[in-house]
């Protein structure tokens, strides 16, 4: 017999507004003991000295975590002009420094060049593996780092408040809608590049992954105040949430228990055609439930369902 796993059988994602200065990992860990979790993950890390929306799944919704790392995303961000730093960031240590402060017009003059499809270098201290290392790690260590560029793919950009206080011209605050892989701090470093000057971010906030939005993210300390019974009702959304823009399709009992044995269903024409139109371009995922629950993550491959994923809800 397995050995049973510790905690309740809860699942359900935790929009969680992430507190300056707390680590992902952290966040995932105290989310997880406030709700005696058996598993929790998150969907895509959060830097600690950034704050908002990090969504924290609990149980089976887990098994979703990887579709809403592929979702895009929403920052809002605040440049300090006159310096630039190791990190990119105000925690780093000053590399640079320019008088030169970009106009509003400057800025909104150079902001096109990073929408769409762009390349992108990564910065030195971030989490990506080199040789099996992190990046930050081999750069604290002293070691000389060369990140490769990639392609990565910004919705839009825009000023977002053109300066902290009246008369401030050493901030500029901006929000981007990016994809995934795309780094804040990256378009900071090419931005003030492309305008001559110095800059890095001294604020930043994630508004938005996928369908979690900061409008209804929950604290630490809210999930903190609530009684057991409440936090449930109040802040555990269900396991689909991460999976808005997959289309759903109700199966009968019986097909039900085939798709939850490992075995794939067989869809009529009508379902077949119901699917196809919802399903987003070069993608064959489905969602199927019954009684109004989840079932499984599916292929739909020559008319038939076949289970890549399967829940016990």
């Amino acid at each position: 017999m397995g050995r049973r796993r510790k905690g309740q059988a809860v699942s359900g994602w935790v929009n969680l507004d992430k507190a300056y200065d707390l680590g992902s990992t952290n966040a995932v860990s105290r989310v997880r003991w406030l709700y005696d979790a058996q598993k929790a993950g998150h969907a895509g890390t959060l830097d600690p000295l950034a704050t908002g929306v990090l969504p924290i799944a609990l149980g089976e919704a887990t098994k979703t975590v990887p579709f809403l790392m592929d979702a895009d995303k929403t920052y809002r961000f605040t440049i300090a002009w006159g310096r630039t730093t190791a990190t990119l960031d105000r925690e780093g240590a000053v590399i640079a420094e320019s008088g030169v402060r970009p106009s509003v017009a400057d800025v909104e003059a150079a902001l096109p060049q990073f929408v769409g499809e762009i390349d992108q270098v990564p910065p030195i201290y971030s989490a990506i593996k080199i040789d099996g290392e992190r990046a930050y790690d081999l750069a604290r260590a002293g070691e000389v780092v060369e990140m490769e560029s990639r392609k990565v793919t910004v919705h839009a950009a825009r000023i977002a408040t053109v300066q902290s206080e009246p008369g401030d011209a050493n901030h500029i605050t901006l929000e981007i809608e990016c994809g995934k892989g795309t780094y804040v701090r990256a378009i900071v470093r090419d931005l003030a590049l492309a305008l001559g000057a110095c800059g890095h971010v001294s604020d930043l906030r994630r508004t938005r992954v996928g369908q979690f939005t900061e409008e209804n993210a929950v604290t630490l300390e809210f999930l903190e105040n609530l009684e057991y019974e409440a936090r449930h009702s109040e802040a555990l959304l269900p396991v689909s949430t991460a999976l808005d823009d997959i289309p759903a399709l109700a199966v009968t009992d019986e097909d039900a228990f085939r798709l939850k044995q490992g075995r794939s269903i067989v869809l009529v024409p009508r379902q077949v055609e119901a699917v196809k139109a919802r399903l987003k371009p070069g993608s064959r995922t489905v969602s199927a439930t019954s009684g109004g629950m989840m079932v499984a993550l599916c292929e739909m491959r020559a008319g038939r369902l076949e289970p890549s994923r399967v829940f016990n809800l």
